[in-house]
């Protein structure tokens, strides 16, 4: 009996560290954006959370050039590419919010570097909710899971 409940526990502990290990990794993977203009794949670097396009619908600018970080205010990194640029930094799991926070998020289209945090909305899905200064000012996108 005792060799029962013993290997009973053993199984229980193993899972249950399984599921939190699952559930810290969750976002992991590749996400279209809202527009779907574009592919995110988000990957982990020790105990952080990053993100990266990797995908973009029009990866050509107007002249036929690869598009560029044209929108940053600072003008030396105007001439970075966007395929391939590390958009989200930093981020942390935090188990008892169930979300993904501390991190910041650059949004190419505006030139801007926002705080950042980010949720499982459902099986298929993530919240990636932008903000300046404390999350009520911001704004939340809906990000569904894509394949490569």
């Amino acid at each position: 009996m005792k060799r029962i409940a013993l290997i009973l526990f053993v199984f229980l502990t193993y899972s249950l560290s399984t599921f939190a290990q699952t559930s810290a990794d969750a976002i992991v993977g590749v996400w279209f954006n809202k527009d779907k203009d574009a592919k995110i794949q988000i990957y982990k670097k020790g105990n952080e959370f990053f993100g990266k396009i990797v995908w973009l619908l029009h990866p050509k600018d107007d002249e036929g050039q690869d598009k560029r970080d044209k929108e940053n205010p600072d003008d030396q990194l105007k001439k970075r590419q966007i395929f391939g640029f590390e958009i989200l930094h930093d981020f942390k799991y935090n188990a008892d919010d169930k979300q993904w926070d501390s991190g910041k998020i650059y949004d190419p289209k505006s030139g801007k570097t926002y705080s950042c945090k980010i949720s499982i909305k459902d099986k298929g899905s993530i919240n990636v909710r932008g903000f300046v200064g404390i999350s009520l000012i911001g704004r939340t996108d809906v990000w569904t899971r894509a394949t490569i």
